[in-house]
């Protein structure tokens, strides 16, 4: 099973939609990531255009993606793109744990693009990965989905779409997992 991370989180963010519970005798959070998709998916069928092309965050956000591709039975592949050269922790972190590097398979020069992630937290991660788009070109539009917005923004970054948002307490991030046959699901991490 492969995860990705984002973390740690906010406290502030309002908790959104009815996928959302407290999990008994926990006291944790639980997200079912199957349903989420599944609203994820209806969210992107309505803010595609015919010409739009998905490209995923690395690791999270491009495992939506493909899964989206096929679903939405696009032909090609999905795009993908990472922050790791255009993160302003790169003196600090480096290419360590970079995962995939920027794929895209298309002139993203006028193109209708519709941006991927799993958690959106400090917009710094979705900061990085617009600088490193235009390095590829000039795009006409670019609109970002994601699983989650668990809110704590440094940078006034805002989804168009999210299928839900969640409150965490600080001590605690969110992992987006994914097993063999492809399902999502999520595992919160820390106290």
């Amino acid at each position: 099973m492969s995860t990705s991370s984002k973390g740690p989180p906010a406290a502030s963010a309002p908790p959104g939609g009815s996928n959302v519970r407290e999990a008994a005798g926990v006291g944790g959070l639980f997200l079912d990531a199957e349903a989420l998709y599944r609203e994820l998916l209806r969210g992107v069928r309505q803010m595609r255009m015919p010409e739009s092309r998905l490209v995923g965050i690395t690791s999270g956000g491009a495992w939506l993606a493909e899964r989206l591709h096929q679903d939405l039975g696009l032909g090609g592949a999905a795009g993908v793109i990472s922050s790791a050269m255009h993160r302003d922790d790169f003196s600090r972190r480096g290419l360590a744990g970079a995962g995939q590097q920027t794929q895209l398979g298309f002139d993203v020069n006028d193109a209708h693009i519709i941006l991927l992630d799993d958690v959106l937290y400090t917009g710094r991660t979705i900061r990085a990965v617009l600088n490193e788009l235009f390095d590829y070109g000039r795009p006409a539009s670019v609109r970002l989905a994601v699983l989650v917005d668990r809110g704590g923004r440094e940078l006034p970054v805002c989804a168009d779409f999210a299928a839900a948002r969640v409150a965490l307490p600080a001590t605690q991030s969110l992992a987006l997992a994914r097993d063999d046959a492809g399902r999502f699901s999520f595992q919160v991490e820390g106290q």
